[in-house]
C-alpha cells in the first residue's frame, strides 16, 4: 500500500476527519487476550478502586492504538505512519454498563517536513479528559 493523501495537496493547519470510538468492558477483555496484558487494573473493578483509580481503565497502549485510527484511515496506509508517539496524561474510565467509554479524537497537519512527510498532531478526549498529551504523528504522504 501507499499513502492516498498526496503532500502537495496538503496544508498546514488541514484537519483529518475526526473518530469516535467505543470502549466496553469486553473491548478490554479481548484486548487482553490479544496483547498478554491481563494487569487487573483493566478488568478488575474492585481490584482497580483498591490501588485509587475510579474504576477499570483502557490499556494505555489500546488508547494509543484507537487515536493513531484517524491517521491511518486518512492517509490510507498505516505504513506511511514512520513515528508515532504519545504521553499519558487521564486514564480512559471503563463502566461496566452497556456504553462503556468513548474515546473522541480529533487530529490536524502541524507541520510539513521534507520528504514528503507532515507531522500530525492529535488530541484524544474521553470523559471531556484529554486523555493523551503530546500526541503526534509523522506520515509520509504520496
Amino acid at each position: 500500500m501507499t499513502a492516498q493523501i498526496q503532500y502537495a495537496d496538503v496544508e498546514v493547519g488541514t484537519e483529518l476527519p475526526s473518530g469516535s470510538f467505543p470502549v466496553t468492558r469486553a473491548t478490554l477483555v479481548r484486548y487482553a487476550g490479544a496483547s498478554g496484558d491481563f494487569n487487573p487494573i483493566h478488568w478488575n473493578e474492585k481490584f482497580a478502586k483498591e490501588v485509587g483509580l475510579p474504576d477499570v481503565i483502557a490499556h494505555g497502549m489500546f488508547t494509543m492504538a484507537e487515536a493513531i485510527r484517524v491517521v491511518t484511515d486518512w492517509v490510507g496506509d498505516p505504513g506511511a505512519v514512520v513515528e508515532y508517539g504519545v504521553r499519558f496524561t487521564k486514564p480512559v474510565v471503563v463502566p461496566n454498563d452497556q456504553r462503556g467509554a468513548v474515546i473522541e479524537v480529533s487530529a490536524k497537519v502541524a507541520v510539513k517536513l521534507d520528504d514528503n512527510r507532515v507531522r500530525v498532531d492529535l488530541t484524544a478526549m474521553s470523559a471531556d479528559q484529554k486523555v493523551l498529551g503530546m500526541s503526534r504523528a509523522v506520515v509520509r504522504l504520496g
